[in-house]
């Protein structure tokens, strides 16, 4: 892919690992993606402490994923039309649906609960959803093809499959198990998958629903979910990473606290 923009190409090595292989609309989307979080968030934790007005239209509080929802259907319009085919054009509209999107995603809880839980405990899915659209981004932007395997070489294409087939299912045990981050590392290197697949899962994860929770009419089995549950909410919530994981929340997002203090 010819190179329209080429911003970075003082770095070395970017010709031949981003522009040559066709990768810089995806890094120019990731960097915007990244600029537009650092930025809302920035201005929104301010906002907060130095009590600012939201921005309201006609009376309205207008929320920023409104503007974020129009940039990437713009975005996503020009880039399905013949003027995306061009270079210049498909690196532009990258810039914008990564800005787009990281507007979307500051207030992804607010979309999924449908109320303004901006600054509340809730919000945190927020935060989780930006950092999963970050590592996502720079998942797709490191790794190569998977069905493509060098001519002579001993990989067939039944062992790149079973490969890949087991990689997937280790990220989807930690998705399961509530360990997001792991699981989308686990994409570039399947041993930190494994690790967060095969120990204990969250407390409110879909695993510790399924698994964890005591059943009715098998006490034994019960009391044994039961000790597993327990040991969970230690771990993850009263434990060291549980309290490691609210700090680095905090420290990327600000603190929760009710609902009313949105911005």
């Amino acid at each position: 892919m010819q190179a329209a923009l080429d911003l970075f190409r003082f770095v070395p090595g970017y010709e031949k690992q981003i522009v040559d292989a066709g990768k810089e609309p995806l890094l120019l989307l990731l960097v915007s993606f990244l600029v537009a979080f650092v930025l809302t968030r920035l201005y929104t934790r301010l906002g907060r402490a130095r009590g600012w007005g939201s921005g309201n239209v006609g009376g309205v509080h207008l929320h920023h994923v409104v503007p974020g929802i129009i940039l990437v259907l713009l975005a996503g319009l020009i880039a399905f039309s013949p003027a995306g085919e061009e270079p210049v054009v498909l690196e532009l509209v990258a810039i914008v649906f990564g800005a787009g999107a990281a507007l979307v995603l500051d207030e992804f809880a607010m979309l999924l609960h449908l109320k303004d839980v901006y600054w509340a405990e809730e919000g945190r899915s927020s935060i989780d959803a930006l950092i999963i659209g970050a590592l996502l981004g720079g998942v797709m932007l490191v790794s190569s093809a998977p069905w493509q395997h060098e001519e002579g070489s001993k990989t067939t294409t039944f062992g790149v499959f079973v490969g890949l087939s087991i990689t997937v299912l280790f990220s989807l045990l930690c998705f399961l198990k509530g360990k997001r981050f792991l699981g989308l590392a686990g994409l570039v290197n399947p041993v930190i998958s494994l690790s967060g697949a095969i120990r204990l899962a969250k407390p409110r994860s879909p695993w510790a629903r399924w698994f964890y929770e005591p059943e009715r009419g098998a006490p034994k089995r019960g009391m044994n979910r039961e000790r597993k549950l327990e040991r969970s909410r230690r771990r993850f919530e009263g434990g060291r990473l549980g309290r490691f994981e609210r700090w680095f929340t905090d420290v990327v997002g600000g603190r929760a606290d009710s609902p009313s203090g949105a911005v």
